[in-house]
């Protein structure tokens, strides 16, 4: 589309490789910018509590560390900004402050120099979350280059997870959209794009698909079978995954002695490098085979894990030849209905739980499920003992829930959804002529 584009890279990875043109981006934000972005987060639930009555912002928050003197005086100073910051203008300077802050550093002087040096036409942000972001785009805005920036999950607007502000905002969806404006009324309509997400685009892609018999040769499985896909989640989100994965897979023994001939895949979550699903694994070993997701990590974070290009073509080969998807609360049932499999949704608690404190109701409670139509886009295995019923239901009539989720699916996402980042492109496009008028007519 006659765009050179030049990736501003502050990842761990090297883009050049992939024979992207890349520039590092060295630096980090200020460590005030920080304490005021943690505050930022947590007045903004509280004020998102207040403003719609609702007490599920509270659940969004994570536990201040006490750990070291250093990590008590630092909660401290960002339960002091939030006691101060409490209403919309409260906000507002936090977000000036953080910006502020940012233009005192060397990062910030860093980010300039490149920008002059380079002269875009225009700075786009893949993700509205990072602090490290703050600089780079608050050094564009300065001067004068338009910015804009991407919203990277489904379920990342209720959690004030929007950390930078830009001129322009892309979101998945009409629904997005009226999230967006909904939790920052600062941000007008004109400013927001909706262009579908990217994350999908891969699964209408033919060549990625492999013919059964290739894709079950390569990863050693039993082509006499039928495969369950048991997706797993980060261990925040369900720190009782191997609980459930033990559960179905007795759950498919029970169905394998009534005559079935079923197996499991377990797809664990691309950021979890633990080893608690070990004991799981090996005592069902013979039904239960582990394709790990091929994801390259070079740090502790889960930002620091990011997907090789072949993984692409793993998660849509497992899709494809698994007959459904078990999990709890995860975004699969989308991915899963593009391919018109079902989902299952575990919706019970174990016996024996990791964490007292945790329950599952808590993560079907979260804003982002508000978006489901009807409640009857997924199976729900409401106790362990269900599952084999359910799991028989879903495989004798596949297709019951699949108009119900793909409606789900439509109301998060725009269609077609094969064109997302084609869109993208277009409204940056759009957003460039606009700046180019204007500055044309100062």
């Amino acid at each position: 589309m006659g765009w050179e584009v030049i990736f501003w890279n502050h990842t761990p990875f090297n883009l050049e490789k992939l024979g992207y043109k890349e520039i590092k981006l060295e630096g980090r934000a200020n460590a005030k910018t920080d304490l005021l972005k943690r505050a930022k987060i947590e007045a903004e639930l509280n004020y998102f509590s207040r403003k719609f009555k609702d007490p599920v912002y509270q659940t969004y928050k994570f536990a201040n560390s006490h750990q070291n003197l250093i990590a008590k005086i630092k909660t401290g100073i960002v339960q002091g900004l939030v006691a101060t910051h409490k209403d919309e203008k409260g906000l507002q300077r936090l977000r000036i402050k953080m910006k502020s802050s940012e233009r005192k550093g060397a990062y910030y002087q860093k980010c300039k120099e490149i920008l002059q040096e380079e002269k875009p036409d225009l700075v786009f942000c893949t993700n509205q979350r990072p602090v490290n972001a703050i600089a780079p785009l608050t050094v564009a805005q300065d001067l004068k280059i338009p910015t804009s920036t991407f919203i990277f999950s489904w379920d990342n607007l209720p959690k004030a997870t929007m950390v930078v502000e830009t001129d322009y905002y892309f979101v998945w969806s009409e629904y997005m959209k009226a999230e967006l404006l909904k939790y920052y009324p600062q941000i007008k309509e004109p400013q927001v794009h909706i262009t579908g997400t990217p994350q999908f685009e891969p699964h209408y892609n033919g060549d990625l698909r492999q013919s059964r018999e290739d894709f079950f040769k390569e990863y050693g499985l039993d082509y006499t079978k039928k495969y369950i896909c048991f997706s797993g989640d980060d261990i925040t989100t369900s720190p009782d995954d191997p609980a459930y994965l033990n559960d179905l897979a007795y759950a498919i023994k029970l169905l394998n002695a009534k005559g079935h001939n079923l197996e499991i895949i377990f797809r664990r979550c691309p950021v979890d490098f633990s080893n608690r699903y070990d004991g799981v694994l090996e005592k069902h070993r013979e039904i239960i085979t582990s394709i790990a997701p091929i994801w390259k990590k070079t740090g502790d974070n889960w930002n620091s894990v990011l997907p090789k290009k072949e993984d692409l073509k793993l998660q849509i080969n497992t899709i494809l030849h698994s007959e459904l998807v078990v999990n709890l609360g995860s975004s699969m049932v989308f991915d899963f209905a593009i391919f018109k499999k079902p989902c299952l949704y575990l919706n019970y608690e174990v016996k024996a739980k990791t964490k007292a404190s945790w329950s599952h109701k808590k993560v079907y409670d979260f804003v982002h499920f508000r978006s489901m139509p009807t409640g009857k886009e997924v199976f729900w295995l409401n106790s362990k003992e269900e599952i084999p019923e359910k799991l028989e239901k879903a495989l004798k009539n596949p297709m019951q829930k699949i108009e119900k989720a793909l409606e789900w699916y439509k109301k998060i996402n725009t269609f077609p959804a094969d064109k997302a980042s084609e869109r993208i492109w277009r409204k940056l496009e759009i957003i460039l002529d606009q700046n180019t008028l204007k500055t044309e007519n100062r």
